[in-house]
């Protein structure tokens, strides 16, 4: 029976593609290392000397996905590094910059198929 749930369970591409432009590296390097800073879109433009609207076209346009995409993703990762090493969800979505837990199990169960809680023991 787990075997057929895994082979129905949807696929998630967990890969996180990095940009060329230096501007938009500079960010990305930043919220790999600390993927709970809360900054908004256009403070990181400052931060990196570039137009919001230019960050956000070329952030498409280089990675396939869009600044806020690009962010939950590398939380994501992030987030399953922390469960392996045994966090508490609540602690892993504060760390990773979510206002409570709710809103961090609802993403992680979109992106993929179950609850942070019930993806931990899977780990194993």
């Amino acid at each position: 029976m787990i075997l057929d749930e895994i082979r129905i369970k949807p696929q998630v591409a967990l890969g996180l593609p990095m940009p060329q432009d230096l501007r938009l590296l500079k960010i990305t390097r930043a919220l790999s290392d600390q993927p709970g800073d809360r900054r908004r879109l256009e403070e990181w433009a400052i931060w990196a000397n570039i137009a919001p609207r230019t960050l956000s076209r070329r952030f498409v346009a280089e990675t396939g996905f869009s600044f806020t995409e690009w962010r939950q993703r590398v939380r994501m990762l992030r987030a399953l590094e922390l469960l392996a090493s045994g966090r508490s969800v609540t602690a892993i979505a504060l760390d990773l910059g979510y206002d409570n837990a709710s809103a961090f199990i609802a993403l992680f169960r979109r992106m993929f198929g179950v609850t942070p809680g019930r993806y931990a023991p899977l780990m194993c």
